[in-house]
């Protein structure tokens, strides 16, 4: 009869930082941010210690950002969505360099005015 174990979690915290930081690749590519921390989360969320908690943060602060760009285009013909892709472009670039100094130092990350897609 086989025991199951649970994997013993790594604790990587440059993996954390690299997942936080790539966020950054949308401001270069406009899309991979979004697809590298996917990658990046679905490979190591079980073999780095807080990968799956951080992960579905960093995915759902993206998908938040994606939705508040696309609904400040139309909202754009009354000016107002000019200010919020602004907000959009600063958050997406503030974020990310914060959490991944505090995940790089091992402390709690946290990504506020995130919709939760992903629990």
């Amino acid at each position: 009869m086989e025991v199951y174990q649970d994997p013993i979690l790594r604790e990587d915290r440059q993996m954390l930082l690299f997942a936080h930081l790539s966020q950054l690749l949308n401001l270069i590519t406009g899309f991979g941010g979004f697809i590298v921390p996917l990658i990046i989360w679905l490979t190591q969320k079980d073999k780095v210690e807080h990968m799956d908690e951080q992960g579905k943060q960093i995915l759902n602060f993206q998908l938040t950002m994606i939705l508040a760009a696309l609904v400040s285009i139309p909202l754009m013909l009354i000016l107002i969505g000019f200010v919020i892709i602004a907000a959009v472009g600063l958050l997406t670039l503030i974020f990310p360099i914060i959490n991944g100094v505090k995940a790089s130092n091992g402390e709690p990350t946290q990504y506020p005015l995130s919709i939760k897609f992903f629990s």
